[in-house]
C-alpha cells in the first residue's frame, strides 16, 4: 500500500476508537440507552479484514459490531443516531447498538444472538454463488460462538457447497467472562477448519496489515469459487463484555494492562512513523479530523427526532400484513 492507503487504514482505526470512546461516555450519561459492547482494542481486525473487500461484498456482524460496520464504510452519523434510538438512524432507531444494518454498504446486519450470523452468511454466500456475481461474505464471530452448533453446521454447509464465505473468529480470549482456557480444549480455533477440509489460519489480530494480507488470501480463494476459509485473529477487548460489566471482573488488572501495551493503533502509528514516513503532525491531523467527525455525529444524533409511537407498528411483517 502507498502512504495514502496506509493513512486511510489509520484513520479508520481511529474512527472506530473515537466512536467507541464517545459512545461509552454517552452511555454513562444515559444518553445512549441499552447495552453497549465496546470494540476498543480489536480495531485492527475489522479494518484489516474489510480492507480486503470490494465495495459490493458483504459482511455479517455481531453484538460487538460497531467496528465492523464502520470499517465497511457505514456513516458514523447514521450509526450514532441509531444508538440514540432516533428516526435518522440506520434502522430508524429500532435496531439499536446490536442490530445495525445497511444493505447499500453490504452490511447484512449485526446480530445480538451469539453465533446466529453464520447461517445468515451461508445464505448470502449461496445467493452470491447462484447469481454468479463473485461477491464474498465476511462473517465475524467470537471464540465463544465457535462452540455453538451454528458454527459447525455453517462451516460444514459452506464447505460442501463451496460457498464464498470467509469466517473470521475474533478470539479475544473470553466468552463474556469465561476464559477460552475453560470453554475449549483447543488453543487455536482455526484447527477446527481441518474437520471441514477448508483452509484455517491463526494470526495476530492486532496487526492490521497482517490481517489484511491473510484475509485477502481467503477472499481470493472464495471469489475464485474454491470455497470458504476460517481465519482466527488473536486479539483482546479492553472493556468488560458490555458496559454493564466490570473491566476487570474475572480478568486481572495485569492481563488487561498488558494487552493495552499491544494496542493495535499505537503499534500501527509506530509503523507509519518508521516505515511509511508519516510525521507526528500528519498523524495528529488525522486524529483531529476524526474527533471532529465524531462530534458532528453526536450533534446529528441529538438533532434527530424521536420515533413516533405509531412507528412501532411499521417495518414489522405481521403488523404490515394485518393492515
Amino acid at each position: 500500500m502507498d502512504k495514502q492507503a496506509l493513512g486511510e487504514l489509520y484513520r479508520m482505526m481511529l474512527r472506530i476508537r473515537r466512536f467507541e470512546e464517545e459512545v461509552i461516555l454517552l452511555n454513562q450519561k444515559q444518553m445512549v440507552p441499552g447495552f453497549i459492547h465496546s470494540y476498543i482494542g480489536e480495531e485492527a481486525t475489522a479494518v484489516g479484514a474489510c480492507a480486503a473487500l470490494n465495495e459490493d461484498d458483504y459482511i455479517v456482524s455481531t453484538h460487538r459490531g460497531h467496528g465492523h460496520i464502520i470499517a465497511k464504510g457505514c456513516d458514523v452519523k447514521l450509526a450514532m443516531a441509531e444508538l440514540f434510538g432516533k428516526v435518522d438512524g440506520y434502522c430508524r432507531g429500532k435496531g439499536g447498538s446490536m442490530h445495525i444494518a445497511d444493505a447499500r454498504r453490504g452490511v447484512i446486519g449485526a446480530n445480538g444472538i451469539v453465533g446466529a450470523g453464520m447461517p445468515i452468511a451461508c445464505g448470502a454466500g449461496l445467493a452470491a454463488q447462484l447469481e454468479k456475481h463473485r461477491r464474498v461474505v465476511l462473517c465475524f464471530f467470537g471464540d465463544g460462538a465457535s462452540n455453538q452448533g451454528t458454527f459447525h453446521e455453517s462451516l460444514n454447509l459452506a464447505s460442501v457447497w463451496k460457498l464464498p464465505v470467509v469466517f473470521i473468529c475474533e478470539n479475544n480470549l473470553y466468552a463474556i467472562s469465561v476464559s477460552q482456557e475453560v470453554h475449549q480444549n483447543v488453543r487455536n480455533v482455526s484447527k477446527r477448519a481441518v474437520s471441514y477440509g477448508i483452509p484455517g489460519y491463526s494470526i495476530d489480530g492486532n496487526d492490521v496489515l497482517g490481517v489484511a494480507e491473510t484475509v485477502s488470501k481467503a477472499v481470493s480463494h472464495a471469489r475464485d469459487g474454491s470455497g470458504p476459509s476460517l481465519v482466527e485473529t488473536k486479539t483482546y477487548r479492553w472493556r468488560g463484555h458490555s458496559e454493564a460489566d466490570p473491566v476487570y471482573g474475572t480478568r486481572s488488572r495485569e492481563e488487561v494492562e498488558g494487552w493495552k501495551e499491544k494496542c493495535p493503533i499505537k503499534r500501527f502509528c509506530g509503523y507509519l512513523s518508521s516505515e511509511a514516513g508519516s510525521t507526528e503532525s500528519e498523524l495528529d491531523e488525522i486524529d483531529a479530523a476524526v474527533q471532529i467527525e465524531i462530534g458532528e455525529a453526536v450533534a446529528y444524533a441529538q438533532a434527530s427526532e424521536n420515533p413516533h409511537p405509531a412507528a412501532a407498528l411499521e417495518d414489522v411483517y405481521y403488523g404490515s400484513r394485518a393492515r
